[in-house]
């Protein structure tokens, strides 16, 4: 097994030991180990997906004022069929979109949303 090591900011260490206790997992290791696989699923999912795809683009985002998701609509328009955009609490903002289109556009905008890394939650629901 390889050792590396990680730099980590306060919110990331507190949220791998959100991890560790909610999964009672005997270390920090187990706990990086964990989310690795979490999010090796996800990029699994999204690759797998072919064809004409239609579903449900969720994502939980902060900052109101801070334009990225508005540009990247703007850039995928094509793809997205409706949306919804709800102010939540401490200026949060949730975004419902119903996409629909080849599955490499589904995948640019996801590779995009997650790339730009300012999003707090972002889950695509295939129909």
């Amino acid at each position: 097994m390889a050792i590396i090591s990680v730099s980590l900011d306060e919110e990331s260490m507190g949220t791998l030991e959100a991890i560790q206790e909610a999964y009672s997992l005997a270390g920090r290791s187990e706990a990086v180990r964990l989310s690795i696989k979490a999010a090796g699923s996800k990029v699994k999912e999204i690759e797998e997906l072919s064809g004409f795809v239609e579903g449900v683009l969720i994502i939980v985002r902060g900052d109101h004022a801070d334009p990225w998701m508005s540009l990247i609509q703007a850039r995928h328009e094509g793809s997205i069929k409706t949306q919804m955009h709800s102010h939540l609490l401490n200026r949060k903002c949730l975004e419902v979109m119903v996409m629909s289109g080849e599955a490499g556009d589904i995948k640019s905008i996801l590779r995009e949303i997650q790339s730009v890394a300012k999003a707090d939650y972002v889950k695509f629901v295939k129909s």
